[in-house]
């Protein structure tokens, strides 16, 4: 398209060669004529050849090192970069919209929405129900008794509604596991990457609400809710029964131990261990080399302490 027709795909202005054909993205270190070229850092030199060809998004402040070349300037150069590269999708990166039954296995008894676009070797149970505009990749499966909601994204390889790891041990201790009767409700506009496991709930649903984000090889486990507009980075597992706040923003390698709540609003950072709720919103990290349970807890005892130390000390020393 032409390069002035970009401002009205997202908030922004132009200034240059407004006829210039864009007809791709690149990155900053492998340009590209007729490209668009995202910039988030300063201080980067380019072939001035080159850059005749392009136009660079970036910010107000950015763009005046860029006053001889081509820039869409906008107040947010990573929310444009969403809104625009909408417009570069094409048939082999995106999955035509194709008549279900020609790709898999929908159960007879289970309804789905319009523009489902389903990728190969998908099975989707009896009792399912799927709403509008809904794209599931390849080798998916959808168990009985899930609800998936309008505009919902599932990547290649994910497992939804699987049972759920309950179990109990008897007097010999065998263990024997509990059946799980409940499901799994997506809400809308979530998105969940590849070969994630959302297993269904004990007797009641596991939940996953509206707007939802999630990373690749992510574990949810039986009965967990998780809030609003929540982010959750890859490789993440987040145990039974836990109650995850609106907007939380949980890193890699997160693991969160079973009926764990957190309030709206919490930032986890990468690699930590939840063991306790989280009550109060901000950024939290816990990460502790492993030892004997008995070593740890003691260990963990004097961390929480070090800062009433701390101070005590230093008033001891003002005094």
């Amino acid at each position: 398209m032409k390069a002035a027709l970009l401002t009205s795909y997202t908030n922004s202005k132009f200034y240059g060669d407004g006829n210039l054909s864009v007809t791709s993205i690149s990155s900053p270190d492998y340009i590209k004529k007729n490209s668009l070229v995202f910039l988030f850092k300063k201080d980067r030199v380019f072939d001035s050849t080159i850059c005749n060809y392009v136009v660079f998004v970036t910010n107000e402040e950015i763009s005046k090192t860029l006053s001889n070349h081509n820039v869409l300037v906008t107040s947010n150069p990573k929310l444009a970069l969403a809104e625009l590269s909408n417009l570069f999708i094409t048939e082999h990166s995106s999955q035509k919209l194709l008549e279900p039954q020609n790709k898999g296995f929908i159960g007879s008894k289970s309804n789905v929405g319009v523009n489902l676009s389903l990728g190969c070797n998908v099975i989707i149970e009896d009792f399912v129900e799927i709403g509008n505009n809904v794209k599931i990749g390849h080798n998916v499966v959808i168990y009985s008794n899930s609800v998936i909601g309008n505009n919902v994204t599932i990547e290649s390889g994910s497992i939804i509604g699987s049972e759920g790891f309950g179990n109990v041990q008897d007097r010999d201790k065998n263990w024997i596991h509990i059946c799980h009767l409940g499901g799994v409700v997506i809400e809308d506009g979530v998105s969940i990457g590849s070969n994630c496991t959302i297993d269904k709930g004990t007797i009641d649903n596991t939940i996953i609400r509206s707007g939802v984000i999630i990373d690749n090889q992510v574990h949810v486990a039986h009965n967990v809710e998780i809030g609003e507009k929540t982010a959750i980075a890859a490789n993440t597992g987040i145990a039974g029964s836990c109650k995850i706040g609106k907007r939380n923003l949980i890193g890699g390698m997160v693991g969160i131990v079973d009926h764990i709540s957190t309030v709206d609003d919490v930032v986890i950072t990468a690699t930590s261990s939840v063991i306790k709720d989280i009550n109060e919103p901000g950024v939290y990290s816990g990460v502790m080399p492993i030892a004997k349970h008995s070593k740890w807890k003691r260990i963990a005892f004097w961390i929480s302490k070090l800062d009433k130390i701390i101070r005590i000390n230093k008033l001891k020393i003002k005094s």
